[in-house]
Order: structure tokens, then sequence, then C-alpha cells
């Protein structure tokens, strides 16, 4: 089970530490998303290079699909499959049967739990939240999720309703199956209840009565849109105990929702925007202005480019010797030229894959670690 310490806090913002039996999280920390038991283009070594501490590793719907459950038991787990050795979570498959399991509207929910078909080949397949928390268990996750329905963002305020009582009913079944088999994997819930105040509330005031390790906030107002996220945040964090660590899902498409979700307290979130974009040819670039005051933070992201993104493939960029960055650190900034990353890129080379990734992910994973290093001073 983790243990999470709070270091330091300025209003809302913290600095803690969430220790895990695969090791120890300095939080407030980005995730990197596996999906499918790999960060696209990046090895373990390249992870641990850049800073990360926590991934996101392997998405249930994924690797139940593909390898399938018992090739990762007989390899005994993730962690042993990808030969990462640092914490990882990993995600219900909730969101990924309605999603891709539920393309052309083949995707149908019932009390037990939903029908769905392979996004792959069409087979049919049934997913419950006891099955749910037995495939988390062999993939061997320190953090897991519980099963939920989540609603689309348009969905009709009786859906939403509907969708978050069930996703509670859900929760007491995959409570009940986690403690079934007392382990070091720690369940988190998950608030949902779209775009409706009243039901945000409700739904964060039902799983805090479950008294469980941490909290996670789902649905699809969360990372698209920053003021909608704040407006969310703004619902329900009053009622979050302290004490518990604090997950945003699928938030962190640029580094300003970074700095905006730290600010309202969170301490970990993952997004796949990052390596998304880093191969369509965006990378971030820009710099934190902060000022400190004894109970505040103020931070202000700035950057010459519009929204911090600076399209590579850009024709000004073919023969700029200047990194793409050069306050970052990354090993793709430290060797490597606009010129040379735009020559890969227009020609798809795989190692303008690796090299924009390594640039993303670091440039996040940095500007959680200067957040945490101006709460901690």
């Amino acid at each position: 089970m983790l243990k999470f310490e709070i270091k330091a806090k300025k209003s809302s913002a913290r600095a803690g530490v969430i220790t895990t039996t695969h090791g120890r999280i300095k939080t407030p920390m980005f995730m990197p998303v596996g999906t499918q038991a790999s960060v696209k283009s990046l090895s373990p070594q390249d992870l641990k290079e850049i800073g990360a501490q926590i991934i996101l590793g392997g998405n249930t719907y994924h690797m139940y699909l593909q390898p399938g459950m018992k090739v990762i038991e007989a390899v005994g787990g993730m962690h042993n499959f990808m030969n990462w050795k640092g914490p990882m979570l990993t995600d219900s498959g909730g969101f990924q049967v309605l999603s891709l399991g539920g393309r052309n509207g083949l995707a149908q929910v019932t009390e037990d739990g939903v029908w769905f078909r392979s996004h792959k080949n069409g087979s049919k397949h049934f997913f419950t939240p006891e099955l749910s928390i037995k495939i988390q268990q062999i993939i061997g996750a320190d953090i897991i999720m519980a099963f939920d329905q989540p609603s689309p963002s348009e969905a009709s305020k009786q859906y939403t309703r509907q969708a978050m009582e069930r996703t509670h009913r859900w929760l007491q079944r995959s409570i009940i199956e986690w403690r079934k088999k007392p382990s070091y994997q720690s369940l988190f819930a998950i608030i949902q209840g779209g775009k409706y105040k009243d039901l945000r509330q409700q739904s964060t005031q039902f799983i805090m009565e479950q008294n469980l390790p941490g909290v996670a906030v789902g649905g699809s107002e969360i990372g698209a849109d920053r003021e909608k996220t704040s407006e969310v945040l703004s619902w329900i964090k009053s009622k979050i105990p302290f004490e518990k660590p604090f997950y945003l899902m699928g938030l962190g498409v640029g580094p300003e929702d970074i700095v905006s979700a730290v600010l309202e307290g969170v301490d970990i979130f993952d997004c796949v925007a990052p390596t998304r974009l880093a191969r369509g040819g965006v990378l971030y670039k820009g710099s934190l202005i902060i000022k400190k005051e004894p109970a505040n933070l103020r931070v202000k992201f700035v950057s010459e480019f519009e929204k911090g993104r600076l399209h590579i493939g850009n024709s000004r960029f073919a023969k700029d010797t200047k990194p793409v960055d050069n306050e970052c650190d990354c090993y793709c900034c430290r060797n490597f030229s606009r010129a040379y990353l735009r020559h890969l890129f227009k020609v798809n080379e795989l190692l303008y894959f690796r090299l924009a990734s390594i640039h993303n992910l670091r440039f996040m994973i940095h500007i959680c670690q200067q957040l945490r290093k101006a709460i901690l001073d």
C-alpha cells in the first residue's frame, strides 16, 4: 500500500512524496503513458534519464486484447515485461471499452458490465468491475483504478447521473474484488459527474466515504479544456482530504495545463499528448516565471511561440543551428540542432520520433521539478 507525505505547500499547491513498493515519487509529477507496454519510441533507460518517476504502464483494455493476460502472468507482470523497475499506474479500461470498443455503437452497457468488440478484430468481449481488477492485479501496477463509466461531454444530465451512479455501484464491486487479494497495490476511485456541478460534488462525497488510498478525477471535461478543468476542480477540491494523493486523468496537453493543475493542488497527471504532438512535429519551447510569496505561488509560462509550441517542419528552421530550447537539458537539446531535427522529421526517420519524444517529456517533467522546488523553497 502506498504512503503519501506532504513536505510543503503554498496555497493549494503542494510538494509531496508517494512511497510505493517499486520506489518513491516526488510530486508534483507528470506520468509518461505506455499504452501498449511501451512509451512510444522510448526505452526504460530513456525514461529514467528524462526523470520519469512513474509511468502509466500498460492500458488494461489493450493488454487484455494483446498480448493477453496469460502472457503477462507468465512473465511475472508488467514490470518484468517492460523491464521498468519504478512505480507504475494502470487504468481500468472503462474509457477504452466505451470509446475504442464502442466504435459504431457496438458497446452495450449493462448493470453487470460492458459488452464491446475489439477494435483489432471485431471479437466480442465483456468487461466487469471484477474482471478489470483481476486484470490489473495480473499487470501488477502499484496504483490501479476502479472500473467506471465515463460520460461524453455532450451527455444529458439524466444520462450523466445514471453513468455516475453506476460508476459508484461498480466502485463498490471493485473494492470487494480488490480486497480479496491483499497486496502492495493501491486502488484509486474516479470522480465522475460530467459538466454538472451537483453531480461532481455528489460523486466526490460518495468516493470520499469509501476511504481509498487515493482519488482521481476523470471525464472528457478534464484535460481537454483548461478553464473547464479548473471549474470542475473548484467544485470539488475542498471536499477532498488534504492527505490523499490527487490524480487528474488525461491532463497534460501543454505546459500551461501542468502549471494550472499544480497550482490547484494536483499531485500526478498523465497525457499521451506530449509524445503524440512530438511525433507530429510539435515541440515545446518556453520557460516559467515564478514569483514566490510567503504562503502563495504565482507562476506564468511564457514563450515566443504560440502555446509554447515550435512546429519543427516549418521552413524557417531548415538552417537553424540552435537546439529546440537553450534552457532544456534533455539529450535532444544537448546534442542536436533544429535544422537536423527538421531534416529527420521531413524524411520520416525513426530517430526523430525518439529525440522529439525525449524532449517533450523531459520538458513537462522539468516543469514539475521547477514547481516542486518553488513550493519547497
